[in-house]
């Protein structure tokens, strides 16, 4: 693999002092600039807490975090975060919406006055790619889940972010809009090619978005199995029914299944 983008050696995480929950604990990983790669894993396996790790919302008990050959000691400026539910400001339009980090991030919160005609462009293509053009001027309220989540993606990549985080992003939805979603996701992402680390219970969501799948064990999480996703891009809905597509989703679901047998033999009185 290329020379890691994001590189996570032997991190612990313990929340509540020395007697707290030990959420994660040696928990090493490597992504490649560019790359889509997916986590998976029990319920409270510390999937969430590797991504506030990684964006640098959290310091972690021990280890340590690179992302672009430094050290992470505080949030990081060239993340986009996107989570399960949309969060969007309500008294903003769609627009204003998407282009809320470009009046928070550095260097575009400096020259949002001066060239605002092209973030406005930018912003405006985004949402065409998402199928929200004509949508710019409405607020939240007036959009169904779905297209508020388009919106939040398209947030999530003004600021043209080298590493972008999602967190459970389509968990929330009904899975036709989800399956819709993940074409979308995987439009953007061909489109820019951004790093991607996606959380996610999903394991055809996994499958169908990431280039490797990371299985983390139950709590104290770490990673347990890696899987390389071989599947041709651009994937379908069609994809999803091939014989190579529901072999792997099998795979990660037996790998998931051994974790979370071993978490029961080990609380085992």
């Amino acid at each position: 693999m290329a020379q890691a983008f994001v590189d996570i050696s032997n991190v612990a995480m313990r929340y509540g002092g020395v007697e707290g929950t030990l959420a994660l604990k040696g928990t090493s990983l490597a992504v490649a600039e560019g790359e889509f790669v997916a986590v998976v894993g029990p319920s409270g396996c510390g999937k969430s807490t590797l991504m506030r790790l990684v964006t640098g919302l959290w310091p972690p008990t021990e280890g340590q975090v690179f992302v672009d050959g430094q050290e992470v000691d505080g949030p990081l400026s060239i993340a986009g975060m996107a989570f399960q539910n949309p969060t969007l400001l309500p008294w903003r339009n769609i627009l204003d919406n998407v282009m809320l980090p470009l009046e928070v991030v550095q260097p575009h919160r400096g020259q949002l006055r001066a060239k605002r005609a092209d973030y406005e462009r930018q912003a405006r293509e985004l949402l065409a790619l998402v199928g929200l053009d004509g949508f710019e001027a409405k607020f939240p309220w007036q959009l169904s889940g779905g297209m508020q989540q388009r919106a939040s993606l398209c947030r999530a990549l003004i600021h043209q972010p080298r590493l972008l985080m999602l967190d459970e992003p389509f968990g929330a939805l009904d899975i036709f809009t989800r399956e819709d979603l993940w074409a979308v996701m995987q439009k953007l992402w061909l489109a820019r090619r951004p790093t991607v680390i996606l959380v996610t219970h999903d394991l055809r969501e996994a499958a169908f978005l990431a280039d490797r799948v990371l299985v983390m064990s139950s709590r104290p999480g770490r990673i347990i199995a890696e899987r390389r996703v071989d599947l041709p891009r651009e994937r379908t809905m069609e994809t999803t029914y091939t014989k190579e597509f529901q072999d792997l989703v099998h795979e990660l679901r037996d790998r998931i299944s051994d974790a979370r047998d071993a978490e029961e033999i080990a609380d085992a009185p």
